[in-house]
């Protein structure tokens, strides 16, 4: 399953990717050596990170320009809210820890930077530049949770990669991937690369890949 064109050229052109994608983090998860104090600080993070995130999908729904595009914007809010954000709070009551206690979580400040930066492309640019930023969380995910489905060699840590393995959030990637590319198509035209817009978006993207890293880095840190 593909993520769209404007996705693709989007990561190729991102130098810190693969350092996102195959981070000793994600390693951790796929052979189950991670610690798991280490992922139950990640996932209390991640829930703090994912109410700003769902904020942001929210926003999108302002800045869209048709029916359809909110549409898509709205389902993944939906998604975030009752599918991811619910696995985060199962994991965490398994291991003693309840809702009210990840929703009092303190946000460490690589968090604060990633969501921050992510709510102000939002509020001082339009769809294509929020877009931009929320993607690389969006789709690196997916692409974690795929290559890790083929290649885990523990099932310590089954659930989270099978979650985001998943047909359904494939599915969500294809969906973000595709209202990425039609809104690209609408304001910029048929060859987006041409347009003076496309280098700042690239680089819109490339610094939330590099926040992404962050966040991994955070997460061996606790």
């Amino acid at each position: 399953m593909t993520y769209g064109t404007t996705f693709k050229a989007w990561r190729d052109n991102t130098p810190a990717w693969p350092a996102y994608t195959e981070h000793a983090f994600v390693q951790g998860l796929g052979d189950g050596t991670l610690p798991e104090a280490a992922f139950l600080h990640y996932l209390k993070q991640d829930y703090v990170f994912l109410i700003h995130f769902s904020r942001a999908w929210a926003l999108a729904i302002t800045k869209a320009d048709t029916v359809e595009e909110m549409r898509l914007a709205a389902g993944t809010v939906n998604g975030l809210i009752n599918e991811e954000i619910a696995l985060h709070i199962k994991t965490c009551a398994e291991a003693g820890i309840d809702e009210a206690t990840l929703f009092a979580t303190e946000e460490r400040q690589e968090n604060l930077a990633y969501t921050r930066y992510v709510l102000d492309a939002g509020h001082s640019g339009d769809l294509l530049d929020l877009l931009a930023a929320l993607a690389p969380c969006v789709m690196g995910y997916g692409e974690i949770g795929r290559t890790l489905a083929a290649t885990k060699t523990a099932d310590t840590y089954g659930e989270w990669i099978g979650t985001y393995a998943s047909d359904g959030y494939q599915q969500v990637c294809a969906d973000v991937g595709a209202l990425i590319d039609a809104a690209v198509a609408r304001r910029l035209g048929d060859d987006p690369t041409q347009s003076p817009r496309w280098a700042s978006l690239q680089k819109r993207f490339a610094m939330a890949t590099q926040l992404e890293v962050g966040f991994w880095d955070m997460g061996l840190a606790p």
